[in-house]
C-alpha cells in the first residue's frame, strides 16, 4: 500500500480559532495545484482520509473535486495525530492500493519518521501543501520505504 501524506494548504492566520481557519486564495492555488499534478502523473488515491479541521477538509474537497476521487473525514487526523494511531487506522483498511492522508505538521512528519524507522522527526520538513508518498508492505514502524516528498512549488 502506497500512503500519501498532502499537507493542508495555506490558511488564515490563527486570528480566528485554529479550527476554522480557512484556505487563504494562495492556498486555494496550492491544492488546485496538488491535484493537478496527481492527475498529470497518475497519482490519483483510492481513498482520501481528511482531518475535521476546516484547512484540511478544503484542501481534501479541492483535491476530491479534481479528480474524482472518493473522500472521507476522519477524527483521527485532528491536529495532535499519534504514529501509533495513524498505522492502527490505516491498517485497518488493507483493500486499498493508495490512500491519501491530509492533515497537519508535526503529525505527518512524526508519523512518516515513525513509518521509516527514523530516530526523530527533526530530519523531516513537510511543507504547506507537499506531497509525501511511503510504502509499506507491513504495518510495523520502520517498515515503510520513502517513495517521494514533493514540495506545492515543484509541481
Amino acid at each position: 500500500m502506497i500512503i500519501g501524506f498532502l499537507r493542508h494548504a495555506e490558511a488564515e492566520h490563527a486570528s480566528k480559532s485554529d479550527f476554522d481557519r480557512k484556505l487563504t486564495p494562495k492556498g486555494i492555488g496550492q491544492a488546485e495545484k496538488a491535484a493537478r499534478f496527481c492527475l498529470r502523473n497518475g497519482l490519483l488515491p483510492d481513498l482520501i482520509m481528511t482531518s475535521p479541521v476546516v484547512r484540511a477538509r478544503q484542501t481534501a474537497g479541492i483535491f476530491a473535486k479534481l479528480t474524482g476521487c472518493d473522500l472521507v473525514e476522519e477524527h483521527w487526523l485532528a491536529c495532535g495525530m499519534s504514529p501509533q494511531d495513524c498505522l492502527k487506522e490505516i491498517s485497518a483498511i488493507l483493500h486499498k492500493d493508495f490512500v491519501l492522508l491530509v492533515g497537519h505538521e508535526p503529525d505527518f512528519s512524526r508519523a512518516i519518521s515513525h513509518l521509516i524507522g527514523l530516530p526523530d522527526s527533526s530530519a523531516l520538513n513537510i511543507r504547506k501543501a507537499s506531497l509525501t508518498a511511503v510504502e509499506v508492505a507491513d504495518f510495523r514502524a520502520g517498515c515503510g520505504q520513502l517513495q517521494f516528498s514533493v514540495p506545492v512549488r515543484l509541481m
